[in-house]
């Protein structure tokens, strides 16, 4: 396995919306307009993998993040403005397509969102040949694309969008909510699975990952991008300071996510091969904390865990938070960052052509002797 760590700098052009604050981490406020965040790239929380023949471990509530998706896909617009996050991952999950030299008739996108990968597809080459006057759209590299997600206002949200027409062929599925049902798929029926921005959602990441290399034709690649590590710990550690002040313990405000030590183990169980992992950290500079929590909601990405404190976080807490952010994380112009830590992985279906390793103990050269004559 192969990992790395990238440590970029982006900014991009964003309009941030003007949304009501109700329970994206279980709060509510009064809403208030603030200004574009900038969103910067610049590049850790343990999985704890289930025992053979145990039931999966269930963190998330999934009707509870089904919830989520369907009430922020609801209002189109302010969805639409909190995508910059998802669109910027599903960019860089198709650049990744870059580095192989192959056609895929039939590509997956499962856990789709509103469908960003395919916008990804169909935008300007983020990487054109220099010798080339233009170069075609990574749409090229694909045949068909199937965009599976179990919420369905959010998948169909922009399904009249120019986006559909360029891609040669889109097909829209909703999946049930149910994770641990099997895909709808027949074994062996896609040449790429393609995820976005949606595994950390997954409660039996190794089962979906299975199932994920069961309708992979062999010799056939997973590219996936999921949040993991330390995201948003500014928020996590600030409202667990603030709570433990003004109520005398805390309660969880943001989910537990895999770390990227453990993806590529995951990866390797559930059948993988020649694996890829990199991760990369997105910092989005926000007003106060407020506005986080706001694009939080709009996205979809609210407080989803089980046992969570139901209802509002009490003023006093939310203030409390928003004065110990800033004293520790807060940058100097004022903003607040806030850091989502993407982990990428690739892996491939074992295939026939596919190269091996050698037999142990098959080598001609003894490394000592090599390392001793220097």
């Amino acid at each position: 396995m192969r990992l790395s760590v990238a440590r970029v700098r982006l900014r991009l052009p964003v309009q941030r919306p003007t949304l009501s604050l109700c329970s994206c981490l279980s709060f509510a406020t009064t809403a208030t307009r603030f200004p574009s965040p900038t969103l910067s790239l610049c590049a850790r929380r343990a999985y704890a993998s289930q025992a053979p023949g145990g039931t999966s471990f269930n963190v998330f509530n999934t009707h509870t993040k089904w919830l989520q998706k369907e009430r922020a896909a609801a209002n189109p617009e302010l969805s639409r403005q909190a995508d910059y996050l998802k669109d910027e991952v599903a960019m860089r999950v198709c650049e990744r397509l870059l580095d192989v030299k192959r056609h895929f008739p039939a590509v997956l996108d499962l856990g789709a969102n509103s469908c960003n990968i395919a916008r990804a597809l169909v935008s300007p080459n983020p990487d054109p040949d220099p010798s080339t006057p233009l170069s075609p759209p990574l749409a090229t590299k694909i045949g068909s694309l199937t965009c599976a997600d179990s919420s369905p206002t959010l998948l169909h949200r922009d399904a009249s969008l120019p986006f559909d027409a360029s891609l040669l062929s889109l097909t829209r599925l909703v999946l049930p909510p149910d994770e641990t049902a099997p895909l709808p798929f027949p074994p062996e029926s896609f040449d790429m699975v393609l995820s976005s921005l949606s595994l950390h959602w997954v409660n039996d990441l190794p089962g979906a990952l299975a199932r994920v290399n069961a309708v992979l034709k062999p010799d056939s690649p997973f590219i996936g991008a999921m949040l993991g590590g330390d995201t948003l710990f500014e928020l996590r550690t600030s409202l667990q300071l603030a709570e433990q002040e003004r109520r005398g313990g805390i309660s969880p405000h943001v989910s537990p996510l895999a770390d990227v030590r453990d993806v590529g183990g995951l990866l390797q169980r559930a059948g993988f091969q020649m694996l890829t992992v990199d991760v990369e950290d997105i910092v989005v500079d926000y007003p106060d904390i407020f506005a986080l929590m706001q694009d939080l909601q709009a996205m979809g990405e609210g407080n989803a865990v089980l046992g969570r404190e139901m209802g509002a976080i009490r003023r006093d807490v939310l203030l409390a938070g928003e004065a110990i952010y800033r004293e520790l994380h807060g940058n100097e112009d004022g903003s607040l960052p806030a850091t989502f830590r993407v982990i990428h992985m690739i892996g491939w279906k074992a295939g026939g052509n596919q190269p091996k390793p050698l037999k142990r103990g098959s080598g001609e050269v003894n490394l000592k002797d090599i390392l001793e004559k220097k």
